[in-house]
């Protein structure tokens, strides 16, 4: 019935499970390739983002003793010029853990996802629910919020 042309359906299911073996080893090779030339890019954009920063925070340092020294000029007390200069700072910081704690009162756990995944368990059971998904509002510019 068969020719020794033909190959068998074992040796067939053979071929395709070593090719797919092949393909699989290839495409992780060839992501390990791509995942260090983008995680070398991604250290030296980072290390410059940091000195870039560092920098950003010598130059607030200079310009708040140029700062307090203005003050000097005009005729005031060094150690009131840079009192000033650090009181201005202290109110600065206070605005923004105003603000902050503000953001952060707006968090709120994500209900219906939680009420989703409660009822993951009865669904692989085959028991079905009634309850309704509800889509998030959508902004303005027509984008769903998150």
């Amino acid at each position: 019935m068969s020719s020794v042309d033909e190959p068998t359906i074992g040796r067939l299911v053979g071929d395709i499970s070593r090719d797919i073996s092949a393909l699989v080893q290839k495409e992780i090779l060839l992501a390990k390739s791509e995942l260090k030339v983008s995680a070398k890019a991604g250290g030296i954009g980072t290390a410059m983002i940091l000195t870039a920063a560092f920098f950003g925070l010598l130059v607030i340092v200079l310009l708040s003793i140029s700062a307090a020294y203005f003050i000097v000029m005009a005729g005031l007390d060094p150690a009131w010029a840079f009192l000033i200069v650090s009181g201005f700072y202290v109110l600065l910081a206070a605005v923004l853990i105003l603000v902050a704690i503000r953001a952060l009162k707006k968090i709120k756990a994500p209900e219906q996802t939680i009420a989703t995944a409660k009822e993951i368990p009865a669904a692989l059971k085959g028991q079905s629910s009634t309850r309704e998904i509800v889509e998030p509002a959508a902004t303005p510019s027509g984008r769903h919020a998150r």
